[in-house]
């Protein structure tokens, strides 16, 4: 982990999203925060260890599906699937699609594997699958206000991890949609989808990948404290309702963008972009780091 000795930074922007808004004053005390993402090869130890299942792998209620077939209801998670082609980029369910078998061990599906990605964020986990890592790792999932200070490495107000340069570059900055979304990527750095963690430079505080790669869950609560209610961002769907939590569908706060934020689309792989995510959510571009 890396000892941040917290201060007062300027939180949020005006400049791309309304949800971002308005820039606010945060001050965060000193703490803690995980230089990489949560691996494969480390969630795989908590679950080796505790046998904890994750929301992904769990039974679906039948009343959250009322008239659903039950021999449908099957255990899985939401998987990118690219298009063939252009298509209208109002509707993320053409390249979303629901997948029985899908989880953190099968992140595409019940035919794919992590063994050859131990070294890749863990992904296809919701929020209980995070926090309860955190837990057993003797910490915790870090504040909205942690994690964007964390991100900005010392840049207040900068537009990106790395300051003002885009990401559209022969070594981009970061991990993110190189092409056009969502049917055509190049990779950044030759990686299509995650990319080991430590793949991409660091930003000043020396943490990797705070923005691109993977989506991340922090504590907070969504709350609608920047002038407007957010969407959740195209690239980043609400799964149906699996979790056995009292209330699935409440949403928490979730950073960083990922590999599939295009500029045309989605220019959410800054320290200030935000979406809203149902606690049940688990997806191919959603995981986590801890805090402490």
């Amino acid at each position: 982990m890396v000892r941040l000795e917290g201060g007062t930074f300027r939180m949020g922007s005006e400049a791309h999203y309304p949800e971002e808004g308005p820039v606010v004053e945060a001050t965060v005390k000193p703490f803690e925060i995980d230089r990489y993402a949560v691996t494969n090869r480390q969630f795989a130890a908590f679950v080796a260890d505790t046998g904890y299942v994750t929301v992904a792998e769990r039974p679906l209620d039948p009343s959250d599906f009322p008239g659903a077939d039950l021999a449908s209801l099957e255990p899985g998670s939401l998987v990118f699937t690219p298009t063939v082609g252009p298509v209208d980029l109002r509707n993320w369910r053409q390249w979303w699609r629901w997948v029985p078998g899908a989880s953190w061990r099968h992140p595409q599906g019940p035919d794919s594997t992590i063994d050859e990605r131990l070294d890749h964020p863990v992904v296809q986990v919701a929020y209980p699958d995070a926090a309860s890592y955190a837990a057993w790792a003797g910490k915790r999932l870090p504040t909205e206000a942690e994690w964007e200070f964390a991100a900005r490495g010392g840049l207040d107000g900068a537009t990106f991890a790395w300051g003002e340069e885009a990401n559209q570059r022969e070594e981009p900055f970061a991990n993110t949609w190189q092409g056009r979304f969502p049917y055509l990527n190049t990779g950044a750095r030759g990686w299509v989808g995650t990319a080991p963690v430590g793949s991409f430079p660091p930003n000043g505080f020396g943490l990797y990948e705070m923005t691109g790669n993977t989506w991340e869950w922090t504590a907070d609560a969504w709350e609608d404290t920047h002038l407007a209610p957010a969407p959740t961002c195209g690239c980043s769907p609400s799964a149906e309702p699996v979790s056995d939590s009292p209330d699935p569908r409440s949403r928490r706060v979730t950073k960083g963008g990922s590999h599939l934020c295009a500029p045309e689309y989605c220019l959410r792989y800054r320290p200030a972009a935000r979406s809203a995510q149902t606690e049940d959510s688990s997806t191919t571009h959603l995981g986590f780091r801890c805090a402490r």
